[in-house]
């Protein structure tokens, strides 16, 4: 018989492997489709072979071993990490719970000074003593490597620079939002999974993604694919298998006016990836992957359809779209379900700022494991 500390240890050594492989395996994919971005399928195997991208890029002249980029998908992704982890941690220390919309406002906040500055400033290091930014310092700000402009979202951009809003928790989900409300680009979507790291039930997770997807974009679907991603993620956790927690996460979706298009969106990928034999042409019926519904659906069937990690990786980026999201979302849904030993170390192993980023998942793990 096992004893009960074991079998809390050992639960709680699975979770942190999946946190750990959610974070990584989103990078890795980013890492995967970012070369490849704007490529047609076509221009895609004529650059890199019939079978399209096969692994990360090679250093100058071939060489293994280079850095392989990632882009504003993972840097949002890990700025909305930092912004949980803050509140948890508030409400351990302080007892104060409820501060996670303004928390995660702030945290987008510094995502955005790392696409408007060339690199992190003395300021940036220590708490302010005044000016209009209140919010934490210190942490992911102070990374260079994360100072890069790499092709972020337009909604993204406009929403933090012309806008203040927070969310409130108590409103009510199905009309447009305040700030870009006609978009439901992909940036809502690929930034949302450590929703679902956090130990909430799911349902809390579809709620705090929307919300915080709305400080960007303001379309329904834009937001209700983020929240539903927040979901997949938490049902996967929870010991669901992919194709069990999209389905649950269909069922939460009925529960909202104006679910419509992101549940048609998932429903066609439980559909593609049930026939079977998965290609990018098939993908590429799902879209391209440029709005929230389609870089969702594109993500769970890659996932669902390919018979290895390392397929349904390279599936998600190898078609005519936005390849460094489809890879990102397909990663984070990977990496929650097979945890981080599940995932290709030889590839992990170039990820940019993999140390960091393999810090950072443990810290909110061992935050959200102690609340």
């Amino acid at each position: 018989m096992t004893e009960p500390w074991k079998q809390s240890w050992e639960a709680g050594a699975v979770y942190r492997a999946r946190v750990r492989g959610c974070l990584l395996g989103g990078a890795l994919g980013d890492a995967l489709g970012h070369p490849v971005e704007f490529s047609s399928l076509d221009q895609i195997r004529a650059t890199h072979g019939p079978r399209g991208v096969t692994g990360l890029p090679s250093g100058p002249g071939g060489s293994a071993g280079t850095v392989a980029l990632i882009t504003d998908d993972t840097q949002m992704t890990l700025f909305t990490a930092e912004g949980l982890l803050q509140a948890r941690e508030r409400e351990r220390t302080k007892g104060i719970g409820g501060g996670w919309p303004r928390l995660l406002r702030w945290a987008y906040d510094r995502w955005l000074e790392t696409q408007l500055k060339p690199g992190p400033e003395a300021s940036m290091m220590a708490q302010p003593s005044g000016g209009s930014y209140q919010g934490p310092r210190g942490g992911l700000i102070t990374e260079r490597w994360l100072y890069a402009r790499r092709a972020p979202g337009n909604a993204c951009l406009s929403g933090l620079t012309h806008a203040d809003f927070v969310p409130d928790p108590a409103a009510e989900l199905g009309p447009p939002g305040p700030v870009n409300s006609n978009s439901k680009g992909c940036g809502t979507v690929m930034r949302s999974a450590p929703f679902g790291l956090t130990g909430v039930d799911p349902a809390t997770a579809f709620d705090m993604a929307a919300r915080c997807a709305q400080i960007t974009h303001g379309h329904p679907t834009g937001y209700y694919a983020a929240g539903a991603f927040a979901a997949i993620v938490a049902y996967i956790l929870g010991g669901d298998s992919i194709e069990g927690a999209t389905l649950r996460t269909l069922r939460l979706l009925a529960r909202h006016p104006g679910h419509e298009e992101t549940t048609t969106a998932l429903e066609q990928a439980l559909d593609l990836a049930a026939e079977g034999s998965p290609t990018p042409e098939k993908l590429e019926k799902l879209g391209g992957g440029w709005i929230a519904e389609e870089a969702l659906a594109i993500g769970v069937y890659s996932a669902l359809a390919a018979p290895r990690v390392e397929d349904a990786l390279l599936l998600s980026v190898n078609h005519s779209g936005d390849s460094d999201s489809t890879g990102s979302i397909c990663g984070n849904i990977l990496g929650a379900r097979y945890g981080d030993h599940g995932l290709p170390h030889t590839w992990v192993e170039q990820v940019e700022g993999r140390a960091r980023i393999a810090a950072l998942a443990d810290d909110l793990a061992a935050a959200c494991a102690a609340g």
